[in-house]
């Protein structure tokens, strides 16, 4: 498992002793068993969905902002191994390093535990939480639904703010605000401005519906 806990920036930065395996490989192992899993629960639950609904289905499942989710849930985030340089960009709450490190400890439970048994803590942590995560639907444009919710009784105005750029040009993260007549509804941050913005959105629905 820590193999799986190990992203490349702090394998790269290691130089008095043999450079460790880091999780690239079980992450692409663990994307393999995800899609598996998801595919054979919709599959088998979703019998009047066709194949275009079902792989939209999918994807919104096991897309980045999800698997980000669970990792967080799960506080995988706490326990990765990540060079100075990610550490120093809040790398642990990166949602593209926390979504990636989902999948590479899925593929190192396949491997420990088979696939029986990631199938169970895949049912638990993700399938089962079905309802929920789709309660806004699965359209991954947060922004046009955010959009769409709070002007549902008339214009308002919306804007998205900047609160801070980190890190070098090839390796930034944006960090991002959305606001609503002058008052924040969110923030996401994102390795773009406009992932940023869409995390931000996300973040703002959330908030709605906890409010409801």
């Amino acid at each position: 498992m820590d193999t799986a806990l190990t992203h490349s920036s702090y394998a790269y930065e290691v130089k008095d002793r043999e450079r460790p395996e880091f999780n690239q490989r079980l992450e692409f192992l663990g994307d393999s068993v995800l899609s598996l899993v998801v595919s054979t629960h919709l599959y088998c639950h979703y019998p009047a969905m066709d194949e275009g609904q079902l792989s939209k289905f999918r994807a919104f499942l096991v897309c980045e902002e999800t698997l980000a989710e669970l990792a967080a849930d799960m506080k995988i985030g706490e326990y990765l191994l990540l060079g100075k340089g990610e550490q120093h960009l809040e790398g642990y709450h990166n949602p593209s390093i926390l979504a990636d490190a989902f999948e590479s400890v899925m593929g190192a439970y396949y491997l420990d535990a088979g696939y029986e048994r990631v199938a169970e803590l895949l049912t638990r942590v993700l399938i089962d939480r079905i309802p929920e995560l789709t309660q806004d639907g699965i359209d991954l444009d947060y922004k046009g639904r955010f959009q769409e919710k709070m002007q549902e009784s008339g214009p308002v105005e919306i804007t998205y703010e900047e609160l801070e750029t980190q890190g070098p040009p090839h390796n930034r993260v944006f960090h991002e605000r959305v606001l609503v007549r002058g008052v924040v509804y969110g923030e996401g941050r994102g390795r773009t401005k406009k992932k940023a913005e869409q995390m931000a959105a996300r973040e703002a629905l959330r908030s709605l519906r906890k409010k409801k």
